[in-house]
Order: C-alpha cells, then structure tokens, then sequence
C-alpha cells in the first residue's frame, strides 16, 4: 500500500508515519524543512526508512505541492491513500476583540488550502478501486457541539469538515472513500500533556481505517478516530 502524508515530523503526523511503516507500507512523508526531516530519520530505522520517500514541502504552497505530484507521477507511483495530517493551532482562548487576522488566514491556509490544494493536484495520482482521503479535522470543527473561542482553529476545522463531504458526495461514484477525522484527544505539542489518549494509539486506529483493517458504518463523513459517526 502506498499512502502520501502531509505534516509527518511531529505530533499525530509523526505516529502514523510509523504505524503505516511498521505495517509494511511505504509512505510518502512531507515535511517543511531540514528539521523536519532529520526528526522523521531519527524516529525511524535504518531499515524503515527504505519504506519511506520524504518530501520536502510546505502545505500552504501550492506550486511546490503541484510539483511534488508531477514528480509522483513521472515516477509512475499510485496511492492508496491520502492523509491530510498538517495542521496549526494558533491564537488559543483569544477574544474577539483581540484577534489578530493573520492567524486566521494563516489556519485556513495550513487546515484547509493545504488539504485542498494537495487533493486537487494528487487525485489523479489515487487507484480508483477502493482509495481512501482522510482529513485529520478535530471536534472543535463541529457546529452542534460549537464552544467558545479558538475562531481559527475551530472554523478552520468546520470548513475541512464540510469540504470533506462535499467530496466524498462528488467521489462516490468512483469508488473513493473520504473520512475527515476527529483524532480525539492526544497527548502531543498540539493536545498538551493532560490529554487522555496517546498519539499512538490514535494513529493505530487511524490506519486502520485507511487499510480498511477498520470498518466505517456513517452516512457523513465526519467520524471519531474509531469509526464512529461524529456530529456535523
């Protein structure tokens, strides 16, 4: 199986980079810059890191994003599946008020273009029977169970969410699953140390659902890591 993940050098990203390697699979990890890389090659094997093409590139550059699939495709390499796992949390807990608008622009770029931007240039590059897209969303992007502040974040996350059913609405008849995924709550630089979940485990159950290791029973497409509806 061979699976391209965005936003592999930390957090979730990095834990389901190394669960889908120990499975076998090979991954095409992008990453933003030389530390980056060099995290990824530490947390890895020498013998792992044959299942893994790291990619150079920042989410929120379309150019280089299109530039990467072309390569991709020069190679003849297919995918299975397509992991949108880059993501920014920024101005936490702030009013209003306060907010400065460039964390809200510079959210939608990395939460919601990044996604964008890299299913619109590696569709082409899926197998068309039975590819999977998961989009890493969270619960904050969920308009029932809305709470107070966080705007980037959480509207970023609302957009993803919506953006992922409109693509798994327009996908279907091609066969092409499209899950956007609230991870839960992890222990990670994101989620802080008081998170009840570990990464790990969140990432194993993750790749499961993009293996198909992992049946998903919901009408929309907005579930919890396990596979269980979430509310839009």
């Amino acid at each position: 199986m061979n699976i391209f993940l965005t936003g592999a050098s930390r957090g979730l990203g990095l834990e389901l980079l190394k669960e889908a390697v120990a499975r076998g699979y090979h991954v095409y990890a992008t990453v933003r810059d030389e530390a980056g890389k060099e995290n990824v090659q530490q947390h890895l094997s020498k013998e792992q890191l044959n299942q893994v093409t790291i990619l150079m590139l920042d989410v929120k550059d379309e150019l280089q994003i299109k530039n990467a699939a072309a390569q991709l495709k020069e190679d003849q390499v297919k995918l299975d599946v397509i992991i949108n796992s880059a993501a920014v949390l920024l101005a936490r807990q702030t009013a209003i008020t306060e907010l400065d608008f460039k964390a809200m622009y510079d959210s939608f770029e990395v939460n919601l273009f990044g996604a964008m931007y890299v299913v619109k240039h590696f569709l082409p590059l899926l197998n068309q029977a039975g590819a999977t897209i998961l989009n890493i969303s969270s619960e904050a992007g969920s308009i029932t169970n809305a709470y107070a502040g966080d705007y980037p974040y959480s509207l970023s996350k609302c957009a993803l969410n919506l953006f992922s059913e409109q693509l798994s609405r327009s996908l279907k008849e091609d066969n092409i699953k499209v899950w956007s995924i609230h991870p839960g709550w992890m222990k990670t630089d994101m989620g802080g140390p008081d998170a009840a979940l570990e990464a790990s485990e969140s990432a194993q159950a993750i790749i499961n659902i993009a293996d198909g290791s992992q049946r998903v029973h919901s009408t929309q497409s907005f579930i919890n890591y396990k596979g269980e509806p979430m509310q839009i």
